[in-house]
């Protein structure tokens, strides 16, 4: 069983826990509530129109690097990062191997940030879809390797009736019969999540397979300024960031330095 495997076993005894203790009916009526008010910013919008593209991830643990940032909060470091120029945010929700919660979109959130936010973690359920758009997400991110073309299909159908985007996921050549589902952006991730190793050429080598005029995002193994214009120039416009800015000890103003190395 490789991490990928391992984590998606863990998810599914996860939901069912919280489907017990949590049914979606507790909830149901406030997440109708947030539907009739309307869809949250766009972050495909957001992307095709910034000049940095910059997806800021808060990430406190990963599987290959274990703690990262360990006592840091979400709201301590999530307003600095709207603030310092990033176009949209990047939140692990996953507690187990990536140390997240719901709980930090709804924090971020509280703290004033109204850039557009990703929850990020390994949905296979439709009740997570729920718990995204409960806690204040835009967008979720929908990973090929974890599902079915079918599943990914009913899930992004049901994301963008509760008025989420989404991010689909994809690795390799094999990834890209999913790209027909017509995401609302399409991700290159350069980190292989059987092995957690990461390669940035991935995101170059697989650019050409993607539909032209589409929001192309490159995500994990960016640290440079110069790998974030030369993936610009190969049609990109998203650049999810998490360790390059999480490992420093002021997140935030790691951010602002980077981007500044952008404009010259």
């Amino acid at each position: 069983m490789d991490i990928l495997e391992e984590i998606v076993a863990h998810k599914r005894v996860e939901i069912d826990e919280r489907k017990r203790f949590v049914p979606i009916q507790q909830f149901i009526g406030d997440i109708q509530k947030l539907v009739e008010q309307g869809r949250p910013a766009s972050m495909r919008e957001a992307l095709m129109t910034s000049p940095t593209g910059i997806i800021a991830e808060f990430k406190r643990k990963s599987p290959s690097k274990g703690w990262i940032h360990q006592d840091v909060k979400p709201q301590e470091v999530t307003p600095l990062y709207e603030k310092n120029g990033a176009t949209a945010l990047s939140i692990l929700t996953d507690t187990e191997y990536f140390g997240g919660y719901d709980e930090y979109i709804q924090q971020t959130r509280k703290a004033g940030v109204k850039i557009p936010i990703l929850y990020k973690n390994f949905i296979i359920d439709e009740y997570q879809l729920f718990q995204a758009r409960y806690c204040g997400a835009s967008a979720v991110l929908l990973i090929a390797a974890c599902l079915t073309k079918d599943e990914c299909k009913r899930l992004q159908h049901l994301a963008h009736e509760l008025g989420l985007e989404t991010l689909l996921e994809m690795h390799n050549e094999r990834d890209f019969e999913y790209a027909e589902l017509e995401p609302d952006m399409y991700g290159i991730n350069n980190r292989n999540l059987g092995t957690f190793i990461t390669d940035v050429n991935n995101s170059f080598r697989l650019a050409e397979k993607l539909p032209d005029g589409v929001c192309r995002v490159s995500e994990s193994g960016i640290s440079k300024s110069e790998t974030v214009k030369a993936l610009r120039e190969a049609g990109f416009r998203g650049f999810l960031m998490g360790e390059r800015f999480m490992k420093e000890d002021n997140p935030g103003e790691a951010l602002k330095v980077f981007i500044e190395q952008l404009g010259r």
